[in-house]
């Protein structure tokens, strides 16, 4: 009968696992906080993470877009404003903004409180950033490169333009 599970799938045994978000590391990100929730349990088909953002901070590193990816937010709190291709959206609390593959997006969060957010996407391997903003240095629109380099002690992503190899920021973890 179809939808019947097979004894193979009611005898093995299943990897479930449970975390706690708010004691996971924070990776590096230009948010205050980010738990990156599917790396800790294992998951392989898609990315989870919680993002903690105060007013004027940038989610993720900048406007950019994902070739082979979809993005979907989902706000707990606060409110993040997403510059896109067609313009601009305010996402508030309890709602979610989904962004399609391929479709550049900048999100800031705004407002008088932080932005807690929950940002999905998939496929998981196939979430490869181009990032397309301004070089302060040469002023082309270029996307960035970046690097695991240590700062003040800690893993620190440093990214740099592609074009002329300026150094564009630094991002750190946590508050």
């Amino acid at each position: 009968m179809a939808g019947d599970a097979t004894d193979t799938d009611c005898d093995r045994e299943h990897d479930y696992r449970r975390v706690d978000v708010e004691d996971l590391p924070d990776a590096p990100n230009p948010t205050r906080r980010k738990k990156e929730v599917d790396e800790a349990v294992g998951a392989t088909e898609f990315g989870f993470n919680l993002l903690v953002a105060d007013p004027g901070e940038r989610l993720p590193w900048g406007y950019h877009r994902h070739p082979d990816h979809e993005e979907l937010f989902y706000v707990l709190s606060g409110t993040v404003r997403f510059e896109t291709a067609d313009g601009t959206v305010e996402v508030g609390e309890g709602e979610a903004f989904f962004v399609p593959r391929g479709a550049p997006n900048r999100g800031e969060a705004v407002g008088d409180e932080p932005a807690r957010v929950v940002a999905a996407g998939a496929p998981k391997d196939a979430d490869r950033a181009v990032v397309e903003e301004e070089c302060p240095e040469c002023g082309a629109a270029t996307d960035r490169e970046y690097e695991v380099v240590e700062a003040d002690g800690e893993r620190a992503y440093r990214l740099t333009c592609a074009g002329c190899g300026a150094e564009v920021d630094v991002l750190t973890a946590g508050p």
